[in-house]
This record gives structure tokens, sequence and C-alpha cells, in this order.
């Protein structure tokens, strides 16, 4: 008996120093989550989503560590490491997962999202996720797509308010860089400028840019508001993401973990969209509490009249995949 309790403390102590928490088995597994987004925004919601649910699908048997605001570096090199196997899970803007497959540029399409309960309901629909899948997976080697969510709709920030199309004239604005961008504000009258994310606040301030644009809880929990201190409520793109896993981690797990890392995405589909939609409401209740003007009342005649000419053009050049997943986005009620 005290033969075998010794070897249960020393295997405890094994494991410890094996870096397994108390009470884990050998056969637990801990997973990097990196995004660069920080974790009081709808990325942080998505990653908790997606960690808790798995945990308790597996029994806490797979379990995530999350990385948080770029710990793992901006989303254009997490996308490069999750594919080496460098990283495990990530989340991406679909902007940036254009780097990989320039179809997902159809996403950052300006307008074809008629409301935030026709965008919820899209990235919601099985076919446009299938679509999805099915254009990463000709697309992208090393790595695949669990899911897509959203952080709501994308909106023009700066020290000057934007009330129609005709204000844009002629500034200097920081967009993602994508095809869909440099065709869609351009024909707004704007010059459009690329910079890392991490960039846009010193930019902002020392007046490289005039303007950026992003989602209400982004532009708050990054205190862009500081050198931006107009928000234009221009609702012109989706600020839509997919979550990535490593080719590496999903071909090392066996067919039961699969089922569980897919369906702890599947509730990250179900779930995450309302309520980063409901987050984005609470923080623009908190921008105007600090004295932040949010410019509600924009005249988006002029932005829709440009960009419709634009949308069907940009699907044909980005490719079949990008025309299919347009069509199945106008087709939701």
């Amino acid at each position: 008996m005290i033969t075998r309790r010794k070897a249960i403390v020393a295997g405890s102590a094994l494991l410890s120093t094996l870096g397994w928490p108390p009470g884990a088995s050998a056969q637990t597994r801990t997973f990097s989550f990196g995004y660069d987004q920080p974790r009081t925004t709808g990325y942080g919601i998505l990653a908790d989503i997606f960690s808790g649910k798995l945990k308790e699908l597996s029994k806490g048997t797979l379990l995530i560590d999350q990385f948080p605001g770029a710990q793992l570096g901006q989303e254009p090199q997490m996308l490069q490491k999750v594919r080496s196997g460098d990283i495990d899970f990530i989340i991406s803007s679909t902007a940036n997962a254009s780097t990989l497959a320039p179809e997902s540029g159809v996403f950052s399409l300006h307008f074809i999202f008629k409301s935030e309960d026709h965008l919820k309901k899209a990235i919601a629909d099985p076919a446009v996720i299938k679509a999805v899948r099915d254009m990463i997976a000709e697309r992208v080697q090393g790595a695949r797509v669990l899911a897509v969510a959203t952080l709501g709709l994308r909106n023009i920030y700066s020290k000057r308010e934007i009330r129609r199309v005709e204000d844009l004239k002629g500034m200097k604005i920081r967009v993602q860089a994508t095809k869909t961008e440099d065709t869609h504000f351009p024909a707004y009258g704007a010059q459009v400028v690329h910079m890392p994310f991490g960039d846009v606040y010193t930019s902002l301030q020392t007046g490289v840019v005039d303007a950026a644009e992003n989602g209400v809880n982004v532009y708050l929990s990054n205190k862009h508001y500081e050198t931006a201190p107009i928000m234009s409520f221009t609702q012109h793109e989706a600020n839509n993401s997919v979550v990535w896993v490593s080719d590496k981690v999903w071909s090392s797990l066996s067919d039961e973990q699969r089922k569980w890392v897919q369906e702890a995405a599947d509730t990250v589909g179900r779930e995450q969209p309302a309520r980063a939609l409901k987050l984005e409401e609470d923080s623009a209740v908190r921008l105007e509490k600090i004295g932040v003007k949010l410019v509600k009342d924009v005249d988006k005649s002029g932005f829709i009249r440009a960009a419709q000419p634009i949308q069907d053009q940009l699907a044909q050049e980005l490719g079949p995949h990008a025309v299919k997943i347009l069509d199945l986005v106008r087709k939701i009620p």
C-alpha cells in the first residue's frame, strides 16, 4: 500500500512538472487560441463560448488557453502560424482571411447586409456556412474553418462628422487591405491607407490618416475615440470573422474529439452573433455617457448608390465561391 501511494504521489508530481493541472489525466490537452482584439470584445465572447462548450463536451479533457490582444501576433501573422501549426486555433476577420482565400473578401462588400437582423440570419444560415467551409477547404492548405461569427456592422470614425457620402471626399481612411475596400472607398471619394490594426490609434493621433472604420465595441475597447471622437453610423460593411483550426491539431484528434470541437464551433455560430450585437448596443450607450458623439442619422443613400454597381463586379473578380456566397446572402429575407 505504501509503495502504491508513493507511486501515485510521484505520478502526480510528474504531471505537475509536465504542466498538467492538478487532478488532470495524461489525456488532457490544452490548445492555444489567439485573437487580436481585447477579451472585452465580441472576439472574447466567441472564445469563451467555444472554450466553455469544448470543456463541457470533452469532460475537461480538451481545454483552451486564450491569447487575446494580439499576444500571438496580428491577424495576418496568426493566419500563417495557424497554417504552420504554431497556433492551434485563431479568430480572423473575413477581410484578413482574404489574404489566403481572396474570395473571403465577398463578406467585405458594402451594403450587402440590409440590417443587423439580416446579418445575423445570413451568417447563421447553414448554406452560407457550408459555402464558406467549402471555399476555405479548396483554397487554403494547413488550416480549416470551423465557424462564422460577427461583431456587427462597421462605421466610420474621425474628428469630424460624416453625414453623407460627400463628406468623405478626399479623406485618408485606414481600411483593411482587401480588394473590396480598395474599390469601394475610392468610389466614395476617399483615399485608402493600409496599416496593421495596432497602428491605427497613433496614425489617427498624428494625422497619418483622417479616419478609420470598425465596429462600435472595437472602437470603444481600443480607445480609438480618444483620437477620433466622432463615430458616424454608416453601417457600410459587416464585421464578420471566422474560427480557424490548424490541420496539425485536427489530424491529431480522434473522431469523437473532432465532433466535440465542431459542436463547440457550431455553438459559437448559434450564440455569439446575438451577444455580440447586444455588446455593440451597450458600447454605444457607454460611449455617449463619456461624451463621444455618435452620428446615427447618416444619409446612406449616396453610399449605397456608389456601392451597388460594384458588388457584382467584385464578386465576379473574386471568383465563383464569392458569387455563390453573395447570391446566398441576397436570398435571405
